[in-house]
């Protein structure tokens, strides 16, 4: 059974390491491909803005449907095939709609896999849930990996294979895919509970709309951090390299989260990222110039991006139960990494054009301070039993 379970952890971390890898090329160099196709920022903006959009609703079906039906897996290899097979359309694709209407139907499926999939390693995780991070840690190892060879060959061959790198990486998510089963999960009496009453507490509707303003304070970074580096003349393999610090960091955290969350607890976790991602902007949008800064704000990304996420799994975990999993994760993927991270990429987008990239940063780091305030006012894990809500209200 030990030897069982190894298997199934390493299959696990091999599916992350893929589905991360695919981001890996995504993240840092699909601004700069869109701009070598002469689209300007707005434009950028507004085709990144759609890649998000579709993870607002494409994991809350796929989650009523799997809390609903089970099967999970089944439809996260579905999911897995299509996201490769329209995606293949794209380097053909010149112009603005046909970009965009291909964008919209594979991150349709793209999107909505990775929710799923993590209620499928919750699950195989069982009674040690704090261990999750150490699977997880192997997406960001697939990023790391993905981010560094796309730099140097993107440097030699041009920003045009992009696509390419992106399509053996669905190719290597699609194969993994197979080779996770489903874990039955014993029903009780969490059933009785319904996903909305649960959903329309105001604490748990803080933490969704903290996770949000996140994700937007994220815009500008996942948008243009690439193409504000290369206009400061840092090459591509070098930003490359930047990207991949902020993952190696994060990579570290997560390699030590089963200890960091029992002892400092969720809602200080998720603050105290919040509180550093304000800190993150704030330093970009006013010391970009100054190399040192901009490496001490990619280390940052442990916090606004590893701790903040590990916390967030662990709290949706915690509030909605077995029963709920898949829509309570879904929910969590399409308000903050859908709705919030397309709202990010459309404003920043326009903000870039209006005022550049530093006062976009700034922007960006008073947003998280909003968020650090919602959280620390209206969010509270150790008492979410009762549905308390905002201090004095």
């Amino acid at each position: 059974m030990e030897t069982r379970s190894d298997t199934q952890g390493v299959n696990l971390s091999l599916f992350y390491f893929f589905y991360f890898a695919i981001l890996g090329a995504q993240a840092p160099y699909w601004s700069p491909y869109l701009q070598s196709l002469s689209f300007g920022a707005a434009e950028i903006g507004q085709l990144t803005a759609v890649l998000m959009l579709t993870k607002v609703f494409a994991p809350s079906l796929w989650g009523w449907l799997t809390d609903r039906y089970g099967h999970r897996m089944a439809l996260v290899r579905f999911g897995a095939l299509a996201t490769l097979l329209i995606f293949c359309v794209v380097p053909l694709l010149r112009n603005y709609w046909p970009l965009a209407i291909v964008i919209a139907c594979y991150s349709l499926f793209w999107n909505a896999i990775l929710p799923q999939f993590e209620v499928v390693t919750l699950a195989r995780l069982g009674d040690k849930p704090h261990h999750y991070s150490r699977i997880r840690l192997w997406g960001s190892v697939g990023f790391t990996v993905m981010v560094l060879v796309a730099g140097v060959l993107i440097g030699e061959l041009g920003i045009q294979i992009l696509p390419w790198l992106m399509i053996v990486a669905m190719t290597g998510m699609l194969l993994a895919s197979w080779t996770v089963r489903d874990k039955p999960v014993q029903l009780s009496h969490e059933s009785t509970r319904g996903f909305l009453p649960i959903l329309k507490r105001r604490d748990v509707l803080s933490f969704f709309l903290a996770a949000a303003l996140m994700q937007v304070g994220h815009g500008p970074y996942y948008t243009f951090f690439s193409i504000y580096m290369a206009d400061l003349g840092h090459s591509s393999a070098l930003i490359g390299v930047l990207w991949a610090l902020g993952v190696m960091a994060e990579i570290i955290l997560f390699w030590f989260m089963h200890r960091l969350m029992p002892s400092v607890g969720v809602k200080w976790l998720l603050l105290s990222a919040l509180i550093l991602a304000a800190l993150r902007w704030l330093l970009l949008g006013l010391y970009a110039e100054n190399f040192v800064i901009v490496v001490l704000t990619q280390l940052l990304h442990a916090a606004t991006f590893g701790s903040f996420h590990a916390a967030s799994i662990e709290y949706v975990r915690q509030i909605f139960g077995t029963v709920h999993a898949g829509q309570g994760q879904a929910f969590y993927s399409g308000i903050s990494f859908g709705g919030g991270a397309a709202l990010g990429a459309l404003i920043s987008g326009y903000a870039w054009e209006w005022g550049g990239g530093s006062w976009t940063f700034i922007g960006a780091g008073l947003i998280s301070m909003v968020a650090a305030l919602v959280v620390w006012r209206c969010v509270d894990v150790d008492r979410h039993a009762s549905g308390n809500s905002c201090r004095g209200q």
